[in-house]
């Protein structure tokens, strides 16, 4: 592992949080033509296909499949696929993309406080502040909506959203604690598990899909290929050349790449409240994340 990210790293940087700050503008396309579950599934389905072929390609092993280690598969797939791509997909038909990708800077606010139950990463003052100032941006974010419940679907989405965040961290915390398995592997064999989960879902509850106009279905197929399947690869070489405290630089990115995709290719009106809770998100991720982002400052 290097001491100091290359040129190399930090284009990655670039690129995974454009990548993936674009996904939530590709997703609002994908579903002007198709339910929230096909897309969740298609997307899960054609990541899984790119991994496994991947997989296969580079020769990568499977594991050994004892009960801990296939519980915590199909819990982590579950929490990290197939629930967070379906809430997601869900709530944006009622909410802004750029509300999706703002909730998603709340990750590592929500991973803190879970790590500091269920794992020995214990929160100093710090980590306490930050988290705090993060909540605060989350409510803000939501705004009155949390009380309008009952009265439209788009409270309804917003809650969705951020609960896929939540998921997203618990699926972080058991990925921590699951037994060595090579990243690969684990990224085809998670995405296969959200796959099988969403397939008899959108089966039973949207039917079997048809394609539809060129635009959602380049979308879906863009989301599969791209965010999910090519992305997973350059976090995973980012990772192993930079380290991981290297890759907390992406959370910075994803919600100003969410809101300008929305604001510029959907014409997304973005409320004051967006700026202000993004501002508060990322000023309380920095002071969470000080002591690992001073690692990366020059001496």
């Amino acid at each position: 592992m290097t001491t100091q990210p290359t040129p190399a790293n930090w284009l990655s940087i670039v690129l995974l949080g454009l990548i993936w700050g674009a996904t939530f503008m590709v997703v609002a396309i994908a579903l002007e033509g198709y339910g929230p579950l096909t897309v969740a599934c298609a997307r899960t389905t054609l990541g899984a296909v790119a991994l496994l072929l991947l997989m296969r390609f580079l020769n990568r092993p499977l594991p050994v499949f004892t009960p801990v280690m296939t519980r915590y598969l199909v819990a982590i797939g579950l929490m990290n696929t197939a629930l967070p791509f379906a809430l997601l997909s869900w709530g944006q038909q009622y909410v802004p993309s750029a509300f999706a990708g703002i909730s998603m800077a709340a990750l590592p606010l929500f991973v803190l406080p879970l790590a500091h139950l269920f794992t020995d990463e214990k929160m100093s003052l710090r980590n306490t502040l930050g988290v705090i100032l993060g909540f605060v941006g989350a409510t803000v974010l939501i705004g009155p909506g949390v009380l309008r419940i009952g009265t439209g679907w788009e409270p309804l989405g917003q809650i969705a959203c951020v609960a896929a965040s939540i998921s997203y961290a618990v699926s972080s915390i058991m990925t921590r604690r699951c037994p060595p398995i090579d990243p690969i592997t684990l990224a085809a064999l998670l995405l296969t598990v959200g796959s099988v989960a969403l397939i008899p879902a959108m089966l039973i509850i949207e039917g079997i899909p048809t394609i539809g106009d060129m635009r959602p279905t380049v979308a879906i197929i863009f989301l599969g290929f791209i965010p999910t399947a090519l992305a997973a690869l350059i976090r995973v070489a980012t990772i192993r050349s930079a380290g991981a405290i290297f890759m907390t630089l992406v959370n910075y990115q994803v919600p100003l790449w969410s809101m300008f995709f929305g604001a510029w290719v959907l014409s997304e009106v973005l409320p004051l409240r967006f700026f202000v809770a993004l501002g508060l998100i990322l000023f309380g991720l920095a002071i969470s994340q000080w002591s690992n982002l001073r690692r990366l400052l020059p001496r």
